[in-house]
């Protein structure tokens, strides 16, 4: 073989090396965009897309927490007793009737003592982010067992002593402005929740 030949077959063996190349390249390019968007994005789920959450396996007087934009959301299936104390308690409280920034706080079907649709008064759905400076609040602690709450069970924020009961509803004299958020929900059976959207869909 030549030293021509030699030299066309390489530039040949190149050519088709560079073309293979290239749509693979291209190939790949294609297919990323398609995987991705089978699968909600970062970007939708900071924006707050809704989450579904199983509470199925919670049992009465348990809490779990879900992350829903960013931010936690406390889920707890209180108990009948639970449920009493809050109706005993509004003369503590700062706002028993969630009446302070009502459409930022908390949605027309939790304004009341137990800030919980009315289908399912023994879920508690809250942010746990304390509204004085954004800090999360501990608990929840059963009654007696932390001196900032005495005989009453709830939350206590650490950072500036704010304590909050068991709807999330700030006690009197403390440092939050504010109960806890109620975020939207809603029941998509007795033991699935949808957090971050509270009406069906068109």
């Amino acid at each position: 073989m030549s030293g021509n030949e030699r030299k066309v077959d390489c530039g040949r063996r190149n050519l088709l090396v560079a073309t293979a190349c290239a749509g693979g390249v291209a190939g790949l390019a294609v297919a990323v965009p398609f995987l991705t968007s089978l699968s909600p994005s970062e970007r939708a789920k900071a924006a707050g897309a809704p989450v579904e959450v199983d509470i199925s396996k919670l049992a009465p007087g348990e809490m779990t927490t879900v992350e829903w934009q960013g931010k936690p959301v406390w889920i707890m299936r209180r108990t009948p007793a639970q449920l009493e104390v809050l109706t005993k308690i509004a003369d503590e409280l700062a706002d028993p009737k969630s009446e302070r920034n009502p459409s930022e706080f908390t949605p027309e079907y939790a304004r009341n003592p137990e800030r919980s649709r009315e289908e399912h008064p023994e879920v508690l759905v809250v942010v746990a982010i304390c509204t004085h400076l954004g800090c999360s609040p501990s608990g929840p602690f059963p009654e007696g067992s932390n001196a900032q709450l005495g005989d009453v069970a709830g939350f206590v924020c650490p950072c500036h002593g704010s304590t909050f009961d068991l709807a999330g509803r700030v006690f009197k004299a403390k440092p939050a402005p504010d109960n806890l958020m109620v975020p939207p929900y809603m029941f998509l059976s007795d033991n699935r929740i949808l957090v971050g959207q509270d009406t069906k869909e068109s």
